[in-house]
């Protein structure tokens, strides 16, 4: 005798566990077409000296870790992008709690506050580049308004982006400005959706000011800082658009991170050295590596806690 289950079709029968894969199918696609394989390509390519022109197995000479040893034997553009990366990687985080106390002067019911978040909203809407020529101009050694604020108050004038012990702060300066916008938001957003009732409890017990922002605002944003952090860190590590617009790597160099000396070495005018410049991005992207592991460890432990 034939049951009904038996006479079914294999989809009928597999049909909860089959469809919600059919949904993600082209975005795995897509992610595994634009991201997986250009990685593993990287690699490959890194093991190559390769001007780009030709085909990598005609033109290409295979030279191993050889790319690698040179980077890390005494390259002095490549210490100093890598320094300037820890630099924007430790000051960049100042995003956070910058954006974390701007979102709690702006979480207030009072006249005209909506016009307040929209001017802090205000630079993360705009372009990059628009915000590296406002501050190009803001550090104007003659004309610009940092000089004429400086002499205001009797101080002699500065050269941010002309001196190569500042350039890069002045540079991180300048990323702050929507950054710390981006992170406004996140909070905002979170302080929506703070427990009023733990509010209201934690008044009745006598907390206020600092105590109640760490023991009780504070761990209900803890999904808004987790995601600040990482979205802060990636944005770090890829800072390039700035200094591309500000000082072009200068001067002397002194302004270059990893992400610049690879665009340098492989795509500018002088460097067409693709397996180098491969070399660079990987290590790139391990360093990346680090924080997206972190970044998914993370969730998968909420979402081990969550079930």
């Amino acid at each position: 005798m034939t049951t009904t289950a038996q006479t079914r079709s294999w989809y009928k029968r597999n049909e909860i566990a089959i469809t919600p894969w059919l949904f993600l199918l082209p975005g795995l696609f897509f992610f595994a077409m634009y991201v997986i394989i250009p990685i593993f390509q990287s690699f490959w390519i890194s093991l190559y000296e390769w001007n780009g022109l030709g085909k990598l197995s005609e033109e290409g000479e295979w030279i191993g870790l050889g790319n690698y040893e040179r980077l890390l034997g005494g390259d002095r553009k490549f210490e100093t992008s890598f320094w300037n990366n820890l630099k924007w990687l430790v000051l960049y985080l100042l995003a956070i709690p910058m954006g974390l106390g701007i979102s709690l002067f702006l979480n207030q019911q009072v006249r005209g506050i909506r016009l307040y978040k929209s001017l802090f909203f205000f630079p993360f809407v705009i372009s990059q580049v628009v915000v590296g020529l406002v501050f190009s101009w803001f550090y104007l050694p003659r004309e610009g308004l940092l000089n004429a604020i400086l002499a205001w108050f009797g101080s002699d004038g500065v050269n941010i982006l002309g001196d190569p012990t500042t350039a890069t702060y002045g540079i991180i300066a300048a990323g702050l400005w929507p950054q710390t916008a981006y992170c406004m938001i996140l909070y905002l957003t979170g302080l929506n959706s703070v427990d009023p009732e733990q509010v209201e409890a934690a008044r009745l017990d006598g907390a206020k000011g600092h105590r109640m922002l760490w023991h009780v605002i504070l761990p209900q944003l803890k999904p808004a800082t987790f995601i600040a952090f990482v979205v802060t860190i990636i944005g770090a590590l890829r800072s390039f658009d700035l200094i591309s617009v500000m000082t072009n790597g200068g001067p002397f160099g002194s302004t270059r991170v990893l992400s610049f000396y690879m665009f340098e070495e492989s795509l500018s005018e002088y460097g067409f050295q693709m397996g180098y410049g491969a070399a660079i991005a990987v290590i790139l992207f391990l360093i990346m590596l680090v924080f997206i592991g972190y970044f998914l460890w993370s969730m998968y432990q909420d979402e081990k806690g969550a079930r």
